[in-house]
């Protein structure tokens, strides 16, 4: 077995700034309750009204530790990075950036019915959850524009799925803002409008760096134009944002649309969520795939592999190699081979947007095969959960809060509270999950497939940790791909090939 981690951090090390951070606004009573819960700075800026409701800080502290948080982005502060920050150039440039407007719903109905200070208050969060999220995502926060933002993406460093995570962070604003808590009666929301293309980027070295009049292109101008079709609480793209996503969100046609300024009319599409593509290869390759040549060496391998899996001598194999090399379509290919023998297929998706989230893998697997859709109900979440856990061998209803607090899903009088300590909770819910994938595996075989490792979270490892050693028992064949920076710890097990 996995030699077992510590799970009580005390106030030393990362949680150490955190308590010095709650001393400097006169709140060091809930340094220990921080720590406790392994809340750093890491994590500061994900706290809502409801998790610091849930550790016990009292109302006026709740708003004195929200306003602290903030002031920590009021500004929009440069990412906090270990690499060297990126240089801005002091000549214009050319480049292809995605533009995110984003502005929020009703501010002017709603400063009429807040005091000043409650509303500077709303402001204040909503800006430093836009700086948060977009920061998440290696974006530029350009201009704070009252109750607006304007970021942009692919500046000053490019990634190649910029589009994607402007998309991604547009999503979580949404959420974010969904869930601060105001004064008035009803939730807030914003709408967003993204658009993509090639802009000239000024003079960024002068004071007051990158403001709106410093690019020079159509882009920001279609973004703001985009954002006032978007629904309260949505997102609408340009057709330049969504030739780039292939099948990354569910994404729902608006046609064509006269926008003022703009000559011709405007396609747009509105987002209505994540694919529920299992895979992120598949999402990105909309056009299907080709067949596969030259490959034949690896596939028989992993033909053989899976013959002795089925056998109950339950296998590991990694597949290492740079981005495109072909890692997710040698497993595609080999579940193509299969496809007609009885099995299970698992597949889990790490992200680069989540490697800090604890089992976001697992959760996202469990929702698919679960079933859920955006609308459904709390009770309708756990008709489905229960309907998917009584596949496996667990009692369900013994395993069933510990599932629904997994997923967030609130279950009232449902179940018996939980009651148990993070670090106990934290471990029923591995065993949970283990037991679950060893029922599955007794009644039938399992292909598993596990992508992109290099992005897996820490919680996420520990598991795997205990499952490469259940598999070794289980007529299962476990597929792990990840890029060659990612070292393995499995490498030399018996059961454990490469």
């Amino acid at each position: 077995m996995p030699q077992e981690r510590r799970e009580h951090v005390g106030p030393t090390g990362a949680t150490e700034g955190i308590a010095e951070w709650l001393s400097s606004i006169g709140l060091s009573e809930y340094a220990q309750r921080f720590a406790d819960n392994a809340i750093d700075h890491s994590v500061i800026r994900d706290l809502t009204e409801q998790d610091l409701k849930d550790l016990g800080v009292l109302l006026g502290h709740r708003r004195k530790i929200l306003r602290a948080i903030a002031e920590l982005d009021a500004v929009a502060p440069a990412p906090i990075q270990t690499a060297p920050e990126p240089v801005l150039r002091a000549e214009a440039e050319r480049r292809h950036l995605t533009v995110m407007i984003c502005d929020l719903v009703g501010s002017t109905a709603l400063s009429a019915r807040l005091d000043p200070e409650d509303m500077r208050v709303v402001i204040d969060a909503y800006h430093a959850a836009c700086a948060r999220i977009t920061r998440t995502y290696d974006g530029f926060l350009a201009e704070f524009r009252g109750d607006g933002i304007l970021a942009y993406f692919g500046y000053p460093v490019a990634h190649e799925d910029d589009a994607e995570r402007t998309v991604r962070a547009g999503l979580d604003i949404i959420a974010a803002v969904a869930r601060l808590e105001t004064r008035a009666e009803e939730p807030l929301a914003v709408r967003i409008g993204i658009a993509t293309g090639v802009v000239v980027i000024g003079d960024l070295s002068r004071e007051g760096a990158l403001r709106e009049h410093a690019v020079v292109g159509d882009t920001p101008n279609l973004a703001a134009r985009l954002q006032t079709l978007a629904e309260p609480g949505t997102i609408v793209l340009a057709a330049s944002t969504r030739r780039l996503l292939g099948h990354l969100f569910r994404l729902r046609d608006l046609g064509r649309h006269e926008l003022k300024g703009i000559a011709a009319p405007v396609a747009a599409w509105t987002v209505e969520g994540l694919s529920t593509s299992e895979s992120r290869f598949e999402a990105v390759h909309v056009a299907g795939l080709t067949d596969l040549i030259g490959r034949d060496e690896e596939i028989n391998f992993l033909l053989e592999r899976q013959r002795l899996a089925w056998k109950g001598e339950g296998q590991v194999v990694l597949i290492s190699g740079e981005p495109g090399i072909g890692k997710s379509r040698l497993a595609a290919a080999l579940a193509e081979r299969i496809a007609g023998e009885p099995h299970t297929r698992l597949r889990y998706q790490c992200s680069p947007y989540h490697t800090n989230s604890a089992l976001r893998p697992f959760i996202a697997q469990l929702e698919r095969a679960a079933g859920f859709k955006a609308d459904d109900t709390s009770e309708q979440r756990l008709d489905k959960l229960e309907a998917l856990l009584a596949m496996g061998a667990s009692p369900v209803q013994a395993v069933a809060p510990l599932f629904a607090a997994l997923l967030s899903i609130p279950f009232g009088e449902r179940y018996p509270p939980l009651a148990l300590s993070p670090a106990r909770q934290r471990r029923r819910t591995l065993a949970a999950l283990l037991d679950q994938f060893g029922g599955l595996a007794r009644k039938q075989p399992i292909l598993l497939s596990f992508e992109d490792l290099q992005w897996a979270d820490a919680t996420s490892l520990e598991l795997l940790d205990r499952t490469v050693e259940r598999v070794s028992q289980l007529p299962v064949l476990a597929l792990f791909t990840f890029r060659p920076e990612y070292k393995p710890p499995w490498v030399g097990l018996p059961n454990v090939a490469t």
